[in-house]
């Protein structure tokens, strides 16, 4: 049976593809900060479903799972584990915004989006190498596009352009190795982060996401697509 690694597995999207790719015979190694703290996630098949506490900021966290997971091969890393910024997103919006910029919540944000995802391939490339599939697939968003997008959202924007940065120079430089690197834009998914105007179910969103990362090809890695397929150019 193949193997998902997913972060960020306790709700909205990541939960979604956590069910369904339970639901289409998948092991899912299902992350995330308080597995203690999610129902939802401890609801779905224990003899598909694995909950494993992982903090993508903290470094360490990261290297004591790949360490506790060292015998299992992956086929899959799905980094989807991700922030706009504080929680409540709205109120604090405030904090991105250029001229009342808050450095710390800029760093936080960079931590999450983009050193997380980064670390993750770093720590467990042994358990993909030893996968069938080989795939590391990160979620980002055309937020994060130079030539498609203007939001003026400093930490989250950046964090996603130097996300798609370095997984397109992780593309180069696993490809040898038969690994395949890409970027997927979920879409404006109905979720925590809405800001009342989105327009992408979750369930739409994984189901799009799981049909892209099977038809990858290494001759894809690097690419940067939205959830339908779409290429986008950033």
């Amino acid at each position: 049976m193949p193997t998902v690694l997913i972060t960020g597995a306790n709700r909205g999207i990541g939960l979604e593809l956590a069910r369904q790719y339970a639901d289409a015979g998948w092991v899912v190694i299902a992350c995330c900060r308080n597995p203690d703290d999610a129902v939802e996630l401890a609801a779905l098949p224990r003899n598909r479903v694995r909950m494993y506490p992982l903090d993508v900021t903290d470094h360490q966290s990261i290297e004591a799972l790949a360490d506790e997971l060292a015998d299992e091969a992956i086929d899959v890393l799905l980094n989807n584990a991700g922030i706009i910024g504080p929680v409540p997103v709205a109120e604090n919006i405030e904090l991105q915004h250029f001229g009342t910029i808050d450095y710390a919540v800029w760093e936080q944000v960079i931590r999450t989006n983009t050193f997380g995802p980064v670390k993750m391939a770093e720590a467990f490339l042994p358990h993909l190498l030893a996968g069938s599939e080989k795939k590391i697939v990160t979620l980002s968003s055309t937020v994060g596009s130079i030539t498609e997008r203007d939001t003026p959202a400093f930490a989250y924007a950046t964090s996603k352009t130097a996300l798609n940065k370095a997984m397109t120079l992780l593309a180069s430089k696993l490809k040898d190795q038969g690994v395949t690197v890409a970027m997927v834009c979920p879409g404006y998914v109905k979720t925590r982060m809405d800001f009342g105007t989105a327009d992408v179910e979750i369930p739409d969103s994984a189901k799009g996401i799981r049909s892209l990362i099977e038809r990858l090809k290494l001759s894809d890695s690097g690419s940067f697509t939205r959830y339908n397929g779409e290429a986008i150019a950033w």
